[in-house]
């Protein structure tokens, strides 16, 4: 006997935070701000260390208004954002990934999110750092 069904595709993991980095990577990134919760908070915790173990890091932290800021600053074009791992348990996603410059990997980072009932994005931490590789 043969199967002719087609099973279903498995869902993504973390698919909040998948599509937050793909919109994140675009040329319109300010489309995320349309994703976040009236009570968003966030902490971004950047490093800027240059491996000399400096450990100088710049946290972007607040509501709406950090978030703005932080894709202000941000370069467009250049780095973008890659999966390594990811999982969901309830409201909240987990997220592992690499950033790439040009397709070089630069950094490491991890983000926990949590979506409300209504699907968008109430609280976001994440940490970069470019002295560990997931590899």
């Amino acid at each position: 006997m043969t199967d002719t069904t087609t099973p279903e595709a498995a869902p993504v993991a973390a698919p909040f935070l998948t599509a937050w980095f793909e919109i994140l990577d675009t040329d319109t990134p300010d489309r995320i701000l349309d994703l976040i919760s009236d009570d968003f908070t966030l902490s971004i915790l950047f490093s800027t260390g240059d491996g000399d173990g400096d450990g100088n890091a710049t946290d972007f932290a607040g509501d709406r208004t950090a978030l703005v800021g932080y894709l202000q600053q941000r370069e467009r074009g250049t780095r973008t954002h890659h999966r390594l791992s990811a999982t969901t348990l309830g409201q909240d996603e987990l997220f592992l990934g690499e950033v790439r410059r040009e397709g070089v990997p630069e950094a490491s980072f991890v983000a926990a999110g949590r979506v409300d009932a209504g699907g968008r994005l109430q609280r976001l931490l994440i940490g970069r750092s470019s002295q560990i590789r997931f590899e």
